[in-house]
């Protein structure tokens, strides 16, 4: 089998597992499964690939046939321009809460304490001290497995934050300028509805936003007064349709300048507040 049959081949069996993305996917795990580039491919199409890689490409494609996700597979994803490690502890970064780092940026000035809520990767705080060195970052999470994702990632990416494991607010000390959170959001019942790559695999604490999706929105904001500072700056990523219901629950805590930012696909996406 050739390279190019090889890839062909790929593409087939991820269309027949109902695959949407099955062209892209199919390359991306060949890439990663037979250690070859673009360049190397395209001067070596009509060679045959080895036993060795065929075997380690056929070990991948059935795993993306089994809906793992393709990020889960190969074991990282772009996220602001920077590599993230990712495996089943950590919710894939997604674009959609690049809106929330680009709107956090716009608030947190050098030398501010920024905390993360419910971090998961670390993608969202290692991302923002990336863009602001000296700004500290704090972050925590529930999760030990998903903190040390997110240790790992701040190394990979050479930028200091205070890591620590907390529900919530329980072991959180201190006083923040800025915080920022994507919380769990889908309400339990639609999480059975979501596709099989999020919902089978994505870790359920990481999703589960209780009965109506908002339960740690409420929790957060009834939380939060004694960590924030006075005219400090609270950011939530929200689904897409939460919006109302979060806008009206920082202003009745007495939260003002509260508003919605749209994302990229014109969706409410984040709200900010500022105490």
């Amino acid at each position: 089998m050739t390279y190019q049959e090889a890839v062909k081949n790929g593409e087939k069996v991820l269309n027949l597992a109902g695959i949407a993305d099955a062209k892209v996917d199919a390359w991306l795990l060949f890439e990663m499964a037979c250690k070859v580039d673009r360049q190397f491919y395209y001067l070596h199409m009509g060679e045959d690939i080895t036993m060795e890689q065929q075997k380690e490409y056929e070990i991948v494609l059935k795993k993306r046939t089994e809906h793992i996700p393709l990020q889960y597979i190969v074991g990282e994803q772009e996220f602001m321009g920077l590599k993230f490690k990712v495996n089943s502890s950590v919710l894939i970064p997604r674009q959609d809460t690049e809106t929330l780092v680009e709107e956090a940026l716009k608030k947190i000035q050098p030398d501010m304490k920024v905390l993360d809520m419910c971090t998961g990767s670390g993608c969202i705080i290692i991302s923002i001290i990336k863009n602001v060195p000296s700004a500290e970052g704090y972050a925590v999470d529930i999760s030990k497995q998903a903190l040390n994702v997110a240790k790992e990632n701040a190394k990979s990416n050479e930028v200091p934050v205070n890591f620590e494991r907390s529900d919530l607010f329980d072991n959180v000390t201190g006083v923040y300028d800025v915080i920022v959170s994507n919380p769990p959001y889908i309400p339990t019942a639609e999480i059975p509805k979501l596709m099989p790559e999020v919902g089978s695999f994505e870790p359920l604490e990481a999703l589960d936003g209780k009965e109506d999706g908002l339960f740690f929105y409420r929790k957060i904001v009834a939380e939060c007064g004694s960590h924030l500072k006075d005219g400090g700056y609270l950011l939530f990523e929200i689904g897409c349709e939460q919006a109302n219901d979060v806008t009206t629950m920082l202003r009745e805590t007495g939260f003002y300048e509260v508003q919605v930012v749209k994302d990229l696909a014109g969706l409410d996406r984040v709200v900010i507040g500022r105490k």
